[in-house]
């Protein structure tokens, strides 16, 4: 076993292109783990426990490179891959500049440039400094940055408020500005419809199931998944619901979002019927539409017509005896609309997420009868990958629940798009076959286009051959688990 850690100076890459590299080390032959990543506390703590001495001085703005291999041989392939990946994630030298240095702040930066909107991936603790700098360079601001205090993000967007600039997030996990995605986005043609979202996979979702109309998108606007909580009480719904209302490339809006609080909801629909256009909403919760219907409704508000791919069938058409339903997601928006439709059928389904605080796991997330997990949630997602990037976690769990005898029916989604695992189908085939052969029914809700970089069809053609029940609608897909679990009647 022979380990390396070096400590490199002057270099900044972006969180989640930190991750993808963190995760492309580890698996190359002969790495038994790897951490590429700056050097915060969280992930200083990491390399402690990965059993690494630190150096005694080391800043948040230094790069760790820790990687402990088999050997000599593959350890000096995995550095020079982390060379290789670390100048690919690179962002490249500013050239507006010119022989000036570099700038060394947000405001001093749009000084130099024609920009409108900054993007902040910095750690929870030093974003909020950094988004109070974009905005007074008068730029939207998109903070994909998690772990930021709710108190620190409503000063944020209040102070943004008299400079009519748009904050969107904190946890801004995606958004699609004039055709272009930031963060976790998906390929989408352009069209007529805006969204505003306080909801990433939400928002992914439904932009997924427009483009399978045949329907674009102007522009979607990511607001963070807090907005219309009541701490928040929509303070950037309102302001992008006002930007989109403006533009005119947008005809119909539309506002998803995972269950809102009933008076912020309520406020925002009194503010939409002032706009003077068309405004849908796609606000999760009992009674309310889910995001393929909301999709439905968008489409036809355009005056075109619906279609949605066809499911695929599955190779296990019943569910385990008396066993329960078991859900593994990436998206926790998604994981909250396949509660909020199972709940309807088999009653409490316990969550990290909870729909209600009664029903909460312990902090071990073992199952306990019918149970769905928000992996990407960021009380998990601290010092490793989201699941979207790294499916390991998910895998593990999937194989622990095929062993665990009172799981009766599994459901996973499977969020493509740029920022997302290159295969995430190829990471999960072989224990969605573990569960098939067990007579597991494994329920897929596959969340892409045809021009998302993973290949949407192919994807679906790999999770087909292993077994799984595949649904381009997470909804669809939640009434097909329960149904599976319930009575194992046929597609």
């Amino acid at each position: 076993m022979t380990r390396s850690l070096t400590v490199r100076r002057g270099t900044y890459v972006d969180s989640v292109a930190l991750m993808q590299v963190s995760r492309q080390i580890s698996t190359l032959p002969g790495v038994t783990s790897a951490l590429v990543a700056m050097a915060t506390d969280l992930n200083l703590d990491l390399a402690r426990g990965m059993g690494f001495e630190l150096p005694e001085r080391i800043t948040p703005n230094e790069m760790l490179v820790a990687v402990e291999a088999d050997d000599d041989t593959a350890m000096q392939t995995a550095l020079a891959e982390v060379d290789r990946a670390l100048s690919a994630a690179a962002f490249p030298a500013p050239s507006s500049f010119g022989d000036a240095p570099a700038p060394l702040t947000i405001r001093a930066a749009a000084r130099g440039g024609e920009a409108t909107v900054a993007l902040i991936s910095t750690p929870g603790r030093y974003a909020f400094a950094d988004a109070i700098d974009a905005v007074d360079a008068g730029l939207h601001t998109m903070v994909f940055s998690d772990n930021v205090p709710v108190e620190q993000e409503v000063a944020l967007k209040q102070y943004a408020d008299p400079a009519g600039v748009l904050v969107m997030g904190p946890d801004c996990g995606t958004a699609v500005l004039g055709g272009v995605g930031l963060g976790f986005a998906n390929v989408v043609r352009p069209g007529p419809v805006g969204i505003v979202a306080a909801s990433g996979t939400g928002a992914q979702h439904l932009m997924t199931l427009l483009d399978g109309a045949g329907v674009g998108v102007s522009h979607c606007l990511g607001v963070g998944g807090r907005d219309l909580s009541e701490a928040v009480g929509g303070l950037s719904t309102v302001r992008a619901l006002d930007l989109l209302a403006a533009d005119d490339a947008t005809e119909v809006i539309v506002i998803v979002s995972k269950p809102p609080s009933a008076s912020v909801a309520q406020a925002v629909r009194e503010h939409a019927d002032k706009l003077g256009k068309p405004v849908m909403f796609g606000l999760l919760g009992k009674g309310r539409p889910d995001i393929t219907e909301t999709a439905r409704q968008a489409v036809a508000a355009i005056g075109c017509s619906w279609e949605l791919p066809p499911a695929l069938s599955g190779q296990v058409g019943t569910g385990r005896a008396d066993g329960s339903l078991r859900g593994l997601f990436a998206g926790g928006t998604l994981c909250d609309e396949a509660m909020i439709i199972a709940v309807e059928a088999l009653g409490r389904v316990r969550s990290n997420i909870p729909l209600d605080p009664a029903w909460a796991l312990e902090d071990s997330l073992s199952s306990d009868g019918h149970t769905m997990i928000d992996f990407g949630d960021d009380r998990l997602t601290q010092g490793r990958p989201h699941p979207m990037i790294d499916g390991s976690i998910r895998i593990q769990r999937l194989l622990d629940e095929v062993a665990d005898p009172t799981c009766g029916v599994l459901m996973l989604d499977v969020v493509l798009g740029l920022g997302a695992a290159a295969d995430p189908a190829g990471e999960l085939s072989d224990a969605v076959a573990a569960a098939t052969a067990a007579d597991v029914p494994v329920v897929v809700s596959l969340v892409g286009t045809g021009d998302d970089p993973q290949d949407r069809d192919r994807q679906a053609e790999m999770l087909l051959g292993a077994g799984a029940w595949v649904y381009f609608s997470n909804a669809d897909a939640a009434r097909k688990a329960v149904d599976l679990l319930t009575n194992g009647a046929p597609a």
